[in-house]
């Protein structure tokens, strides 16, 4: 009865592992670009102790996320006992891009902006990964300061988006002309004067 079939599955199952081929695991460097809308391309590999490059054509599926293992299915070892050969799973390492940070499907973008720009407000040109966004600064922006463009990140487990974070920077300029330092004087006595009153 089931005592028998569970028996025989189990046989079945070792003798399955012991003539399939090994795994392989390789790394594969996968853009920010790739992981949002996913991608068909060719990876080249090295085998272990091989000269011999190997070229694989790998789908990368739509919301890809670091650390996950994309599985090539009779692409590992073959067997040394003529059973089947092992599968290649390929580790994704989202590769370092020169305009954001990633933080799981959110992205983050660092910009730096003008002492007048935080004071008095302003409207930014921003990048993301499809194309430049409009964000406006309100006045009064503080160094630091994080605002939310929703959905602009990269796809998150559920499907649907993560968000971009633009953090704001407050570039102090390092040299002044006359005119610009008399403002500046202004502004210190301007403070000053409010302050004592």
């Amino acid at each position: 009865g089931g005592r028998g079939r569970s028996a025989f599955s189990g046989f079945g199952q070792r003798g399955v592992t012991a003539e399939r081929g090994n795994d392989v695991e390789a790394d594969i460097m996968v853009t920010l670009e790739e992981a949002l809308h996913g991608s068909t391309r060719q990876v080249s590999l090295r085998r272990a102790g091989s000269k011999k490059t190997e070229t694989y054509q790998v789908k990368i599926p739509r919301g890809v996320r670091e650390g996950q293992r994309i599985r090539l299915a009779g692409q590992g070892e073959a067997s040394e006992r003529g059973g089947k050969s092992g599968d290649l799973f390929l580790r994704v390492r989202l590769a370092r891009h020169p305009d954001f940070s990633v933080e799981g499907s959110d992205l983050v973008h660092e910009v730096k902006i003008a002492p007048w720009q935080a004071v008095l407000g302003d409207q930014l040109i921003v990048p993301t990964l499809e194309g430049n966004a409009r964000l406006k600064l309100p006045s009064g922006t503080q160094g630091g300061q994080r605002f939310r463009l929703r959905e602009r990140g990269l796809a998150g487990v559920s499907g649907q988006r993560g968000d971009l974070y633009v953090v704001v920077q407050i570039a102090l300029p390092k040299k002044l002309t006359e005119r610009e330092r008399e403002i500046w004087e202004q502004l210190a006595r301007l403070h000053g004067s409010e302050k004592s009153a």
